[in-house]
């Protein structure tokens, strides 16, 4: 497999995934974070530097096959211009004659950004203009249309240059056109960009590193979205720290109290499950053992505190408190690797932040004091964000849903393109 690094763009036409799906003011359409943009900085400048030439492609929302102005990604091209530092010209469509035109046309040094992918039907290779109410066979035939038709999306796309570079880690799950398909057009000349293999190397250094000891942080609403990547990981560290809402799916599992708490009623069973696995892989389970608690779920709530299973009736824990806090803080200030996924309570409500905070600043403290720390998942990467900690962590994972799916285990379709 070519590495980006051994590889000359000199002379050369590259196309690059991006992900430039960024947050936008709703009333003037202007980029409100600029992160996604300066992550794929690197690989930009780096075919530019060589003498190459970059064409940019990357999907924004959801426009569902179909262009629609709030979607346009002419909208990032002012904040792209600035932080590339130099003229980028616009493809009003991405396989339109003038994006064809446009392509064929640029010159080493120059830079063009294609319009969103995602106004046809054939990136995601989902037939969107189908009839509600169509019929299983007419929506069997609609998706056979599509597929066909996303071969020649593909090419066209292919045809533009000499070599494909994929740097878009937070679509990698998705088998699209500009994601999977499109490599097979490039057997020799296709790449990771520089931000999929920094992800790729600080989740495999999570997943296989041997120092030791090695923590997972899993807060957030549901043990069920969470099974998979404990199941993973529960062989390979030493401490399971369990935070947010499906703190009381265990808490009720064993007999606690939990009030108005959330509980998945039904995942009770998956819950001591998980405790047993745990126990078996020698591995230390810290549950949150007291909360802040609210008498609704509301920024103004009235708030109290107790044990996690002593939750007084009529009230909901929406936070971790003093003493659970103080134990997370040491478990995570004396391990080597920790991975964090999801957040401590409704840290989005400043009466309930206070958990979340203070394992951010703990993750900070503990990589200053050479720990590897990765911050994965749309929350917690909030939350690190919020706390301006982003640059005291080793790494802030941009994947999301990716990043799960590829720590849970499973093949995501964008890298096994380019690996094989």
């Amino acid at each position: 497999m070519i590495t980006i690094d051994q590889y000359s763009f000199k002379g050369k036409k590259a196309i690059i995934r991006v992900d430039f799906n960024c947050p936008l003011n709703k009333q003037t359409f202007e980029v409100t974070d600029e992160t996604r943009i300066r992550g794929a900085l690197p690989t930009i400048k780096k075919v530019l530097a060589d003498g190459g030439s970059v064409i940019l492609m990357s999907h924004l929302g959801r426009p569902d096959g179909k262009a629609q102005d709030k979607f346009s990604l002419k909208h990032v091209l002012s904040a792209v211009e600035k932080n590339i530092g130099t003229t980028v010209k616009f493809a009003g469509d991405c396989i339109g004659e003038g994006a064809k035109k446009m392509a064929a046309e640029l010159k080493a040094g120059e830079v063009m950004l294609l319009e969103n992918l995602r106004f046809y039907e054939e990136e995601e290779g989902k037939p969107y203009s189908l009839a509600e109410g169509a019929s299983d066979e007419e929506k069997k035939v609609a998706k056979a249309k599509v597929k066909e038709s996303q071969k020649t999306f593909t090419q066209t796309l292919a045809s533009y240059a000499d070599c494909y570079v994929n740097d878009a880690f937070g679509t990698a799950h998705r088998a699209h056109a500009s994601t999977a398909l499109i490599a097979d057009y490039f057997k020799n000349d296709c790449m990771f960009g520089f931000l999929i293999n920094a992800e790729l190397d600080a989740m495999d250094k999570v997943l296989k590193s041997n120092d030791r000891p090695k923590t997972a942080i899993m807060g957030g609403a549901k043990v069920s979205d969470k099974i998979q990547i404990i199941s993973r990981l529960l062989p390979s560290i030493d401490n399971l720290i369990i935070g947010g809402g499906m703190t009381y799916t265990f808490i009720k599992a064993q007999g606690g109290n939990i009030g108005n708490s959330l509980c998945e009623a039904d995942k009770l069973d998956l819950a001591l499950d998980i405790l047993a696995k745990a126990k078996e892989n020698n591995v230390n389970v810290y549950i949150p053992t007291d909360a802040v608690n609210a008498d609704k779920f509301d920024a103004e709530a009235n708030t109290n505190t107790s044990k996690t299973n002593e939750t007084p009736d009529g009230w909901m824990g929406l936070d971790i408190a003093d003493e659970t806090i103080a134990t997370f803080t040491d478990v995570i200030k004396n391990s080597k690797i920790v991975l964090w996924n999801g957040p401590m309570g409704v840290f989005e409500m400043e009466k309930f932040a206070k958990g979340t905070t203070a394992v951010a600043k703990a993750l900070a403290e503990a990589t200053a004091n050479g720990a590897f720390t990765l911050i994965g998942g749309g929350d917690s990467v909030a939350a690190i964000n919020k706390n301006k900690l982003a640059d005291k962590v080793s790494y802030v994972s941009t994947g999301g849903g990716a990043m799960l799916e590829y720590m849970e285990g499973k093949e995501l379709p964008g890298i096994k393109a380019i690996r094989g």
